[in-house]
């Protein structure tokens, strides 16, 4: 903790040599939440981002431990890092960035990966919890999903080549998808280029099994959400007490 406080500091004097950080917290917020949202540089965004480094080393500094930061703290001290990140990554990526030294390029990278290590963390039974999970539902799910994408997606059953074809397209879909940060699914990838080898193949559609594919994705997000409010709900009101 008390390292990244000084990784702060540091990395905020490399963007704003002249230490002067005279934008107030919400200012700083307001002008790199901008930035972000319509990608448009001014002269204010860099010492808002050092004012926001500043801050954040003196918030997150002065605890020993993360457990210690009180729980009003830490959504505030999250969201700053998420702005933070996400603000040196447009800034890099569009070369606004400040010249730095050598020196100072290492104080920057290292101060990224500390935000990183924090906004990524995730609790060793949270893994668990979700391997289970993904494992429990294959075991008992697998067959019906393997039938349908291989089987009942086209009026015919699919080939070697659609499917080395198919496979071919989701990787690189969601190799491009992971590289520009869009979130897409596997299986919605996976189903459409299947879909797309029979078109091609001229195989013809199953409009059946494409029309319940379909309404699975639409109702999949409202029900997942109120199924995972719920059950968070219920963790709250007897787990966590």
């Amino acid at each position: 903790m008390q390292s990244f406080g000084q990784l702060s500091g540091q990395t905020a004097l490399v963007l704003d040599t002249q230490k002067q950080f005279n934008l107030s917290d919400d200012q700083a917020r307001s002008v790199i939440t901008k930035y972000i949202q319509t990608k448009e540089i001014n002269p204010e965004v860099i010492p808002a981002l050092a004012t926001l480094t500043h801050q954040l080393g003196e918030h997150v500094g002065q605890y020993g431990y993360v457990k210690d930061i009180p729980e009003n703290e830490v959504s505030v001290i999250r969201n700053d890092m998420y702005l933070s990140t996400s603000a040196f990554k447009r800034l890099e990526k569009a070369k606004q960035l400040p010249a730095m030294s050598e020196s100072q390029t290492k104080t920057v990278k290292e101060y990224r990966k500390s935000l990183d290590a924090f906004l990524q963390y995730i609790p060793t039974w949270v893994k668990v919890a979700v391997a289970l999970a993904l494992g429990l539902g294959t075991m008992v799910g697998w067959k019906r999903i393997v039938v349908t994408v291989g089987e009942r997606i086209g009026k015919n059953h699919m080939t070697y080549g659609q499917g080395m074809s198919a496979e071919l397209v989701a990787m690189t879909t969601i190799a491009a998808a992971d590289g520009l940060g869009m979130p897409v699914s596997t299986t919605h990838v996976l189903n459409s280029a299947v879909a797309g080898t029979m078109v091609a193949n001229k195989s013809g559609l199953n409009f059946n099994t494409v029309k319940m594919i379909l309404s699975a994705w639409i109702f999949t997000l409202p029900a997942t959400i109120m199924l995972s409010g719920c059950l968070y709900w219920l963790f709250l009101q007897f787990v966590a007490k």
